[in-house]
């Protein structure tokens, strides 16, 4: 007799629980998890904790070395207690002795002072998060020095366990690292000898102040707010002023136009492709730290793309609508609006990626209309992502699909928080001590004011960046498919500038350098001092900027990362000038400028146009 709801389940039943309950499940885990798998993180942990306890030696060597960190520490901390107590009994003036004769009143008060003891330990190298000098006072020197040696034995014990995975590795000193910081002395009041003398000083009155803001922080957050201070910016008032018009919008773009300020122009128009992941107009903040204006201001008639914000709506965008309805369509507007000429083509961050695989496609058409490429921050090769790769693999991007398959799109939060985590203290912890322990509000610059103007990620389009680009790695081994034909990165052969920046965690430098053993092109390439965002927004005159440059010729020999840093020109200040000499090296005599718009393209609006304004 069969049994009823087995051998013949009622239609109403799904033909597959997983397909109706673990999207489902999934999404709402991740919405608790702020879409960080917690199974990815018992994985790691488990593949480190079991190939340790399968690791005598090591932890042989973790003994050793905590015992010799703990003599190090009670030895330091020892000699620092007899020198505060020798200094307590000296008294405010110090051991009284008698002045040689003769001796100038500044060698009299010289003398006054007590020597400082010579420490039989050195303490370790300096963290920049102790730099005040009340960190080296008594007893907060100890405290700071036994964090730091706390973090190096387990930066040892997470590293160089054999038989880890390298991605569970990583987790879990990432993992680590998040949790000392939590409790770094610098983070807590009574640990914290700056803050400590605020509220001295203050009566208290800086704690207060960091209780009111750090309510108005939360209620900002509730309210889906923008930070304090970014209301004294907005694009189209005192950013993104460059003036130009909007030739073309889409459902993806706004194509802008900017307007010439030289009598004559280079005759090859640039074309810049942003991130989406990011808005435009980082390439146009401030007049004085414009890199459009520069550009604009030295004979170049500049184009710019502008993302549309996606919204649910969108969310079956995917990255052939990005190449398509994007450069495809905005390279097309600059063709007619500057007829039979080149054009040099510029990327940034994700926009150099999809440059990249359109120059790829256009190669393999035969299609030469662009006369250079520019890469910025850009990575063709993902095998070696950075610390962004943390938070790819296959159970974090099951979260992650499954929540956008309800939302329709990543929000722009979940990506503002996954960096915050791979620069914690400098935009996360520091920010804290300074607006509730200290009370005071550091004031936003356009920069930061830019970084809190996020953007949203169409569902499609992201899983498909996530699992082609950083996952499978599809780009660089030539199975990446444009108009249903794969591409390869090695049919590129235009003169191409790349910029790598030095502390760079998105991108970082040597993974956006490995586009020279993948394409044979002349590739100059530029590593400039500073992050993602502060290395590329880099005009001249800055006193602490400076750049290392070389240039690799066509079909020459790969020379690795570790090679080029020793054979590359050193040079100070920014490096927009040394591309602005490429790029005029690459163009042709000048000519009038062209019209703005053109028969097909006419001006629509004026800059920064609609899309960027979208919230």
């Amino acid at each position: 007799m069969p049994r009823s709801g087995f051998d013949n389940p009622p239609s109403t039943l799904p033909s597959s629980f997983a397909d109706a309950l673990d999207p489902a499940f999934r999404a709402a885990l991740a919405q608790q998890t702020a879409s960080l798998s917690p199974m990815a993180g018992v994985l790691s942990a488990s593949d480190w904790a079991m190939h340790l306890a399968a690791s005598p030696g090591k932890c042989l060597d973790l003994l050793r070395l905590a015992l010799q960190k703990n003599d190090a520490l009670l030895r330091y901390a020892t000699e620092e207690a007899i020198d505060q107590f020798q200094r307590l009994a000296d008294g405010p003036q110090g051991p009284q002795e008698q002045a040689p004769p003769g001796a100038t009143s500044d060698a009299q008060t010289a003398a006054a002072q007590p020597p400082r003891r010579h420490l039989s330990v050195k303490p370790p190298t300096l963290d920049p998060r102790f730099a005040a000098p009340e960190w080296q006072q008594w007893p907060f020197n100890v405290l700071q020095q036994s964090f730091s040696l706390t973090e190096e034995w387990w930066t040892a014990a997470t590293r160089g366990v054999w038989g880890v995975d390298k991605h569970h590795e990583d987790i879990v000193a990432f993992a680590a690292r998040q949790l000392l910081d939590v409790f770094s002395p610098g983070n807590q009041l009574l640990t914290n000898p700056v803050a400590l003398q605020r509220t001295r000083e203050q009566g208290g009155m800086n704690l207060v102040h960091g209780a009111l803001n750090a309510l108005d922080d939360w209620r900002r957050a509730l309210a889906g707010e923008p930070p304090a201070g970014a209301e004294n910016f907005a694009a189209g008032q005192n950013l993104a002023i460059t003036p130009g018009k909007v030739v073309l919008k889409n459902h993806l773009i706004e194509l802008l136009q900017y307007a010439p300020t030289t009598e004559t122009v280079h005759p090859e128009p640039i074309l810049i492709t942003p991130a989406w992941i990011m808005k435009y107009y980082i390439l146009d903040l401030s007049p004085h730290n414009s890199l459009v204006r520069y550009l604009v201001d030295h004979g170049f008639t500049v184009f710019c793309i502008s993302w549309k914000n996606p919204t649910a709506e969108d969310r079956d965008l995917s990255l052939d609508d990005y190449l398509n309805l994007g450069f495809r369509a905005a390279l097309a507007a600059v063709n007619a609006i500057v007829p039979e000429r080149k054009v040099h083509a510029v990327g940034y961050c994700l926009g150099g990626t999809l440059l990249a695989i359109a120059a790829a496609a256009m190669a393999r058409d035969g299609d030469e209309r662009l006369a250079t490429m520019t890469l910025f921050a850009a990575q063709t090769d993902f095998t070696e992502p950075g610390e962004l790769a943390l938070f790819i693999d296959e159970s974090q991007l099951s979260l992650l699909e499954a929540q956008m398959d309800v939302t329709g799109y990543l929000r722009a939060e979940q990506m503002a928080g996954a960096f915050q985590m791979l620069r914690s203290y400098d935009l996360l912890w520091s920010r804290m001590v300074n607006d509730y322990l200290l009370g005071e509000r550091r004031p936003l610059n356009d920069l930061m004011a830019w970084n809190a103007d996020g953007t949203r990620m169409p569902a499609t389009m992201h899983t498909q960046y996530l699992r082609r680009l950083f996952l499978d790695d599809d780009l660089s081994e030539g199975r990446y498919h444009v108009d249903d034909k794969p591409v390869s990165l090695g049919r590129i052969t235009l003169p191409t500038f790349m910029v790598g920046t030095e502390t760079d965690h998105v991108a970082p430098w040597r993974s956006v350098h490995k586009l020279h053993y993948l394409s044979p092109a002349e590739i100059t390439f530029a590593l400039t001092s500073g992050g993602h965002n502060a290395g590329i927004v880099s005009p001249p005159g800055h006193p602490r900027r400076h750049h290392r440059i070389l240039t690799r010729p066509a079909e020459g020999n790969y020379v690795d990362p570790d090679d080029w840093l020793a054979l590359a020109e050193l040079r100070p200040d920014s490096w927009w000038p040394s591309w602005l000499a490429w790029l005029e090296a690459h163009s042709g005599a000048p000519v009038a400028p062209p019209a703005m718009g053109a028969k097909g393209y006419p001006p629509l609006a004026d800059a920064p146009g609609t899309y960027v304004l979208q919230k």
